[in-house]
């Protein structure tokens, strides 16, 4: 049996898509079987980012209504084996989907999957709440910026009552924002009450490659690609220390 991930955000810009496309990649290329899930309704664009949008044919209410099995809706990355994506309707609204209807889905994902990592739309709403059902464990994605900071806590407030198991990424991260903000990693911790699972510096050619369609493991060996390899590393239980500036 596999285990389901949301990765969320209080907010957006948090680069949340991204650091579920680099950890994702990241345990496919390890020989883990994963499922990339968008739930972002109506907004989706994970399927962009990992450079696959001319082979979404299916969405995952087709397997909810039945209308096709789940191994026919999800599609294989073109060059990362062992990564798949199940995208989300572009014209149904979270509050038309029932949450039980969605964790029925989740366990048939997690019979064939290794893991399973959902992308959730930011704020707290019903999409929120849709992406967090079922959820195993959740992951949840901020800069150091204070605005980011105060919103993942809101985010947080929202996950406890679920009993799961919660950890903070802190992304984009420099040594000249700190410098600015006059803040630490042990501050971020502080604000959002969480367990630290990675840092990812700022990187910027994460939006060129998010642009082009490449997960950046396929191109690079440092900066963020490290830092996602790291993520999964830890998700799998190993110890790796955090990165140094």
């Amino acid at each position: 049996m596999g285990i389901s991930i949301v990765i969320t955000s209080g907010k957006g810009g948090t680069g949340k898509t991204s650091v579920l496309c680099g950890v994702a990649s990241c345990l496919a290329a390890m020989n883990y079987r994963v499922l990339c899930l968008d739930m972002d309704i109506g907004l989706r664009n994970l399927d962009m980012v990992l450079g696959m949008t001319d082979r979404v044919l299916m969405d995952f209410s087709d397997v909810i209504y039945q209308r096709c099995s789940l191994l026919d809706a999800v599609v294989e990355h073109p060059q990362i084996k062992n990564l798949y994506l199940l995208t989300a309707p572009v014209s149904a609204r979270a509050s038309h989907i029932d949450r039980i209807d969605v964790m029925t889905l989740l366990g048939q994902i997690k019979r064939e999957f290794d893991f399973c990592l959902i992308d959730s739309p930011a704020g707290i709403d019903a999409g929120f709440e849709l992406a967090c059902a079922g959820a195993d464990r959740a992951i949840v994605v901020s800069t150091t910026e204070p605005s980011s900071l105060r919103d993942a806590q809101q985010a947080v407030n929202q996950l406890r009552s679920r009993r799961i198991p919660i950890h903070l990424v802190v992304n984009k991260m420099s040594k000249k924002l700190l410098r600015k903000l006059h803040t630490t990693i042990d501050d971020a911790m502080d604000t959002a009450g969480l367990p630290l699972l990675g840092i990812i510096p700022q990187d910027d050619k994460i939006p060129v490659y998010n642009g082009l369609g490449q997960p950046v493991i396929l191109k690079e060996r440092r900066g963020a690609a490290v830092a996602y390899y790291n993520i999964a590393r830890r998700l799998l239980g190993q110890r790796v220390p955090l990165h140094r500036f």
